[in-house]
C-alpha cells in the first residue's frame, strides 16, 4: 500500500464521517421547521415546506454519497463537492450577515469536508 492510496483511504473515512454528520443535521434543521411549522404558523407556507424538502433531500443525498464513500465508488464525490461548495457560500453570507456563530462552524465544516472529498479518490475497477 503507498502513502497514496493510505492518503486516500484516510481522506475517504473522513468524508463519509462527515457527510453523515452533514446529513444529521439536515435532518435536525428539517425536523425543527416542521416543528416550528406547527407552533408558529408561518406566513411563507410555501418557502417553509420547501426549506423542509431541500433539508430532508440534501441528508437523504449526504447518506447516499457516506455509502459511496464507505464502498469506494465515485458516485459520492461530486454531490458532496458541490453540496460544501454551496455551504462554503452559505457560510459567507452568514459571516457578512452579522452571524458569524453560525457561519464560521459551517465554513469549517463544509471547508473539511470538501478536502476530505477531494483526496478520497475511488478504488480502481479491475
Amino acid at each position: 500500500m503507498n502513502s497514496n492510496s493510505s492518503l486516500s483511504n484516510t481522506a475517504r473515512k473522513y468524508a463519509r464521517g462527515l457527510a453523515i454528520l452533514e446529513a444529521i443535521i439536515l435532518f435536525a434543521i428539517a425536523g425543527s421547521l416542521t416543528i416550528a411549522s406547527f407552533i408558529k404558523h408561518p406566513t411563507e407556507v410555501a418557502a417553509m415546506v420547501a426549506e423542509i424538502v431541500f433539508a430532508t433531500l440534501g441528508g437523504i443525498g449526504l447518506l447516499i454519497a457516506a455509502r459511496g464513500f464507505k464502498l469506494k465508488r465515485n458516485y459520492g464525490r461530486a454531490p458532496t463537492v458541490l453540496a460544501n461548495g454551496i455551504a462554503l457560500g452559505v457560510s459567507y453570507y452568514m459571516f457578512d450577515g452579522g452571524r458569524p456563530q453560525l457561519g464560521v462552524p459551517l465554513a469549517t465544516i463544509a471547508l473539511l469536508t470538501l478536502i476530505s472529498a477531494l483526496l478520497a479518490v475511488p478504488a480502481e475497477e479491475n
